[in-house]
């Protein structure tokens, strides 16, 4: 049975480059490996006070039981003045609430980072990593994912535009798809 993976995407835009990474990267995961695509931007910004009160929003009730059911993670983000969008660490908040019952606890993960810019959202990556491995999910070192000049890459349909960035994306997911092998909860 394939082990479920979690896509989350920073981007909210419907058409945004993160978006269509994501999707990209999906298709070239292992058979052991089943994407399911969680929206955030229906997430209310996170707040304790709903949670001492037992009154959390019904959004994050349904995102902490979708990511509490899959095996792992796939983080997609663009970079936002060097750093990560708000959905996107509102929503790691959301899930390592309330103190104790973090959805995150031991999911293997990874970190795909985009940006126009040469750099490939390095700032962003990092500061994704820099969030969850706090929460003790073990992301994944090596191969890392920066797609810089990200514009470039995508052919009409949402595919990789050139067969060298497609081995670059095809060995990521194969070695992501031994990542979650190797560290899932039994």
């Amino acid at each position: 049975m394939a082990k479920k993976v979690a896509v989350l995407i920073g981007s909210l835009r419907k058409d945004s480059l993160t978006r269509k990474y994501a999707h990209a990267v999906a298709k070239l995961l292992p058979a052991t490996l089943e994407a399911e695509f969680i929206e955030l931007g229906d997430l209310p910004l996170y707040n304790q006070d709903l949670d001492d009160e037992g009154t959390p929003p019904a959004a994050w009730t349904a995102f902490r039981e979708k990511l509490g059911a899959a095996d792992a993670v796939l983080f997609f983000t663009p970079e936002y003045n060097r750093t990560i969008p708000g959905a996107l660490k509102n929503a790691i908040d959301v899930g390592s609430r309330p103190y104790g019952k973090s959805i995150w606890n031991g999911k293997p993960a990874a970190v795909v980072s985009q940006s126009p810019g040469a750099i490939g959202g390095f700032g962003a990556n990092h500061n994704v990593r820099q969030a969850v491995v706090f929460l003790n999910v073990p992301v994944m070192p090596a191969p890392e994912l920066y797609i810089g000049n990200s514009a470039n890459l995508l052919a009409e349909d949402g595919s990789i535009a050139n067969e060298q960035s497609k081995q670059v994306f095809t060995q990521f997911a194969e070695a992501f798809g031994k990542w979650v092998e190797s560290n899932a909860k039994a």
